[in-house]
């Protein structure tokens, strides 16, 4: 068994889907075919989910209407005709019904976003699998909802591989097909409630799947021609990574490459699978491979931009210092809004704190201060990463301007700046 991933830009259009069927036609053996949402289909739930959260109703179903459309258009486009399969007619409706008929006041905002934004791989899946079908590829279509069990940490939900792995072998075991098509970012509950496991997460879902499944490989196909050193839309001059081992694969994830979910690598490093990196633009190209046995980069400089930050810095209204037995109850808020921590930097009585942009930031600083601390933040942040940093580097990040924050250790560099165009 192989695993595939395909992301949102490899299947945002009709040509996009026949590119993925032809890459999938031409594989051999068992394969089983993860896809995220069409395009920006995510981003276009997620403004869906605001609308609805905050009651507007109608605005809410006019950004269904062109949600709608946009799927549409492509189906029409695959079969050369108006058409619409079951699935997706269904799937429809019960959006629908959420929008007009529900009351968001019932249920958390994140309860509502796994359960709004999750229809985004239910109906790619549904359009693909189709496709497949219609053209001779036979498929089986599964719903990772009953496959992946998690837990209950909605919008940033963790796979429960023992409790998976009895389902999703259970349902391989009990079919008889070369071909399955499963969603990524998705799973439920042990009680069936919807859950999501982080934007992005359609990778780890692959890599979740292919454990369980002791895949030879896993491979994701992207519109880059493998791993490189830097966003070619904000850096010139990037060269490529044939390999990685694992280590450094993990490091790069978290500290905000593109390339792979940060979760990703653990479930396949356990079980040695190797993961491939692709373009599905020419899938001629040979790609990069993470997999164990390669030594570690210690030349090429590695930059990686994450976006989307906060600069937050916390001290206490008494000044007194700001020592480990306050870490614990600042990190337990942190954790009770879900608020990721990218990079930590602490003085005598500051603890500064980069953070991934939060709808709860005036919530949890209202909580520190209800608790005795005094905050302060900075938006519109990037966290700026590079691996294997030269003299030069240093020299010239150092010094640009609207620099918050710096941290470097032997091979890495971090700079907090204000968000920047590209280099």
């Amino acid at each position: 068994m192989k695993v595939y991933k395909f992301g949102g830009a490899s299947v945002k259009d009709a040509a996009g889907v026949k590119n993925l069927a032809a890459i999938v036609g031409q594989s051999d053996g068992k394969l089983f075919v993860i896809v995220s949402a069409m395009g920006k289909t995510t981003n276009a739930l997620e403004r869906l989910l605001d609308l609805f959260y905050d009651g507007r109703c109608k605005e809410a179903l006019d950004m269904m209407q062109e949600i709608v459309s946009y799927h549409n258009a492509i189906i029409e486009e695959l079969w050369g005709q108006a058409y619409l399969p079951d699935r997706a007619a269904r799937l429809y409706m019960e959006l629908e019904e959420i929008v007009a008929t529900m009351n968001p006041a019932l249920r958390d905002y994140e309860v509502w976003y796994d359960r709004i934004v999750s229809y985004g791989e239910l109906l790619s899946t549904t359009i693909v699998s189709e496709y497949l079908n219609a053209t001779g590829l036979s498929n089986i279509w599964i719903d990772m909802r009953e496959c992946f069990v998690t837990n209950s940490r909605h919008k940033d939900a963790n796979v429960d591989l023992e409790r998976s792995a009895e389902r999703l072998k259970a349902l391989i075991s009990a079919t008889d097909s070369d071909i399955y098509i499963g969603q990524g970012f998705i799973g439920a509950t042990e009680d069936g409630a919807t859950t999501t496991i982080g934007r992005e997460g359609s990778d780890y879902s692959a890599a979740v799947a292919g454990h369980i499944l002791d895949a030879e490989s896993v491979t994701i196909w992207k519109d880059v021609r493998g791993i490189l050193n830097g966003d070619p839309k904000r850096f010139d001059d990037v060269v490529d990574i044939p390999q990685m081992n694992y280590i450094d694969a993990i490091e790069l994830a978290y500290s905000g490459a593109q390339i792979i979910h940060p979760k990703t690598i653990k479930p396949l490093q356990n079980k040695n699978i190797p993961l491939h990196v692709r373009c599905f633009l020419d899938s001629s190209l040979p790609g990069s491979v993470i997999k164990g046995g390669v030594g570690k980069i210690r030349t090429t400089p590695i930059m990686i931009v994450k976006p989307s930050q906060v600069l937050l810095t916390i001290r206490a209204n008494d000044l007194s210092f700001m020592l480990e037995e306050r870490f614990a109850r600042i990190f337990a808020l942190l954790d009770e809004f879900m608020v990721k921590v990218n990079l930590i930097q602490s003085s005598a009585v500051n603890l500064d704190l980069c953070i991934d942009r939060t709808r709860h930031l005036d919530e949890l600083t209202a909580r520190l201060k209800e608790e005795g601390y005094h905050t302060v933040y900075n938006s519109d942040m990037e966290l700026l990463t590079i691996r294997n940093y030269t003299a030069e580097q240093l020299k010239a990040y150092e010094s640009m301007p609207e620099v918050y924050l710096t941290q470097r250790t032997r091979r890495t560099l971090q700079i907090v700046r204000r968000s920047t165009p590209k280099q």
